[in-house]
């Protein structure tokens, strides 16, 4: 049986891919693992059914079996770690796949929403200069990208992000995989159908 992913039934973001279960829909698209979506309305998600599965009544959750989980990163480290293709094979190369995701959710997601742009464009230099000019953070994509450039696609469009055309061109190199494609076009059908 698939693992089910609960995501809005008329996402907020018009369909742009811009809420944190694009993550989970993504990592599922790389490691090429089928899903199905359960379309929940607001009011759905305050059920106590829902809360049953995610008590902050958020999204999105992931079923699998008798396997419940919350939280985008958590859902996203499972997936990396249950299926090939988003960590790399090595034992060092997968705990700074690992050190990555961290980073997206934990440092640089939290200065995107913390409100203060000096803060916010000091770690986006930073970040900027550790990547410098290559594709991806540590070798090959990893799930480290996915969760960093979910977190970075927010800010297109900004000044503070355009001061970095590096991170521009990470965040495009990422939006060109055919995975994300597939799982952005399933944001947009779902913008449509609601």
């Amino acid at each position: 049986m698939s693992p089910i992913v609960s995501v809005f039934k008329n996402p907020p973001d018009g369909g742009r891919g811009l809420h944190r279960d694009i993550r989970v829909r993504w990592a599922l698209e790389e490691v090429g693992q089928s899903y199905q979506l359960r379309l929940l309305t607001f009011s759905e998600m305050r059920r106590p059914e829902y809360r049953a599965l995610h008590p902050f009544g958020q999204m999105p959750t992931y079923e699998d079996g008798d396997l419940v989980l919350f939280e985008s990163g958590a859902i996203v480290h499972h997936i990396a770690q249950e299926y090939p293709g988003l960590l790399p094979l090595d034992r060092n190369g997968r705990s700074r796949a690992a050190m990555w995701m961290f980073a997206a959710l934990n440092t640089i997601e939290p200065s995107v929403s913390s409100g203060s742009i000096g803060y916010l464009q000091q770690r986006l230099h930073e970040l900027s200069v550790l990547l410098g000019e290559k594709d991806w953070l540590d070798g090959a994509f990893s799930a480290g990208d996915l969760l960093m450039v979910t977190v970075l696609r927010g800010l297109r469009g900004a000044d503070v992000l355009e001061e970095n055309p590096n991170l521009h061109r990470y965040i495009e190199r990422a939006e060109a995989r055919p995975a994300f494609q597939r799982a952005l076009m399933a944001s947009s059908n779902l913008s449509r159908s609601a």
